[in-house]
This record gives C-alpha cells, structure tokens and sequence, in this order.
C-alpha cells in the first residue's frame, strides 16, 4: 500500500509537473539541496545512502503512490538518502513553493502527510529491532514477504516480483553481505518458498515465508 493517499495525492499531483526517469536515474542524490518532491506514478526506486567508507545501503523501496522527497522539503536539510529508479519510472514533480502551498490550503492532506511521516519513522523503528534479532536468512525472508506486499502480482504458483532489484541491493537492503544474501535465497528455494530468476521472484507460500522470519527460526545462515 502506498504511503500517501487521498487528500494529499490530489493536492500534490494537481500542482506537480510529470516526468519520466531512465533505469539508474537518480531523482535526487544524497547531500543535495531541496527543491522539489516527488510523487511516484509508475515504476519503483530505491532509497539509498552511502556510507564514509563508500558501501550503499539500502533504506526501502517506494512504489506508485509513494512521496519521495518530503523531508529535506519540510526543514531545508540536504537530502539524507539519494532516491534512484529501479526500471523506468514516472513520478509528479512538484517546487518546494508549491508543495507549502498546497499543504498550507489543504489541512487534510497536511495531516495525511503527518501520518506518512509517522509511519516511516515506524517502519525505521521496525527494522532496526530486524536487524537487532535477526539472522541473515530472517531478514531476507522479511524484505521478500515486503516486496510480496507492495510490488507482487498473483500468480498460478504465487505471487510474482517484477522488480529490477539485484542480488548487490537486495543484500544492501538487508545488510548482510551479498554472499550471505546469496546463500539465504539458496535455502529459501531447497525450502520450495521461494523460486528465484534474472530480476523477478516468485513467492509461493507468505505465510512459511513470515515463519522464516520470526526471530529463532530463521536458521543458521549468518
């Protein structure tokens, strides 16, 4: 489901400009000054920073429907991540200006953005307790089961993942290394879980899946 909705995607997208981004695209990069949002339409990117020693590392993934860029459009802050389209992408561009704008005339979609904002300090919140109690194979499993949710299609088998996500930010996404996330796929297909090919993924059973991921049973892979 999208992070924002409603009140707020009407008063976003009726004052924002549409764009279309290449694969690898970034919308904006980390350390940038804002100026504008987005409001995705079409595609996914990724959410990532870098770290001092030059590793990324995968915050999310948002989707059509998401804001991305509303909190360096909030306080004036450089950016804290750099957002980068997975495949093509469309998104609303929206200036600052009118982002204040359309809030300060719209109190619903001023509060709408309030829960946006709370619900990813949740998330944050989540899966820093993830990273706290789970193994390798636990947090794999986790961040499957999420792109099940927001980016599967039904599927005769499944659900099917057609997102351009590589094995690299998939392990970056779930900071383990990309041998570890590679050895963790192998055991979530010996499981019959999951099968896996060139940029897509079939879950075949969520509820095994959530098992997997339930800190203590995610198995030995480190």
């Amino acid at each position: 489901m999208a992070d924002g909705h409603g009140a707020l995607l009407v008063a976003l997208a009726t004052a924002a400009a549409s764009r279309r981004y290449r694969a690898g695209e970034a919308l904006f990069l980390e350390g940038d000054i804002s100026d504008r949002l987005f409001v995705l339409e079409r595609g996914a990117v990724k959410i990532a920073s870098t770290t001092t020693s030059g590793h990324e590392v995968v915050l999310g993934v948002r989707g059509p429907g998401d804001v991305v860029g509303e909190l360096s459009t909030i306080d004036g802050a450089p950016r804290s991540a750099s957002a980068v389209s997975l495949g093509a992408v469309e998104a609303r561009v929206l200036s600052a200006h009118d982002f204040h704008a359309a809030l300060d005339a719209d109190p619903g979609a001023a509060r709408e953005l309030l829960r946006v904002v709370a619900a990813r300090l949740r998330d944050a919140d989540r899966k820093r307790v993830e990273f706290a109690t789970l193994d390798t194979l636990g947090r794999v499993a986790t961040r499957l089961l999420e792109l099940s949710e927001r980016f599967g299609q039904d599927a005769p088998d499944g659900r099917r993942i057609d997102l351009p996500l590589s094995q690299e930010e998939l392990a970056a996404w779930c900071g383990a290394s990309r041998e570890a996330t590679v050895k963790a796929l192998k055991a979530l297909r010996e499981l019959r879980l999951v099968t896996t090919g060139r940029r897509t993924l079939v879950v075949h059973d969520a509820a095994a899946l959530a098992r997997v991921a339930v800190p203590g049973c995610g198995g030995a892979v480190a």
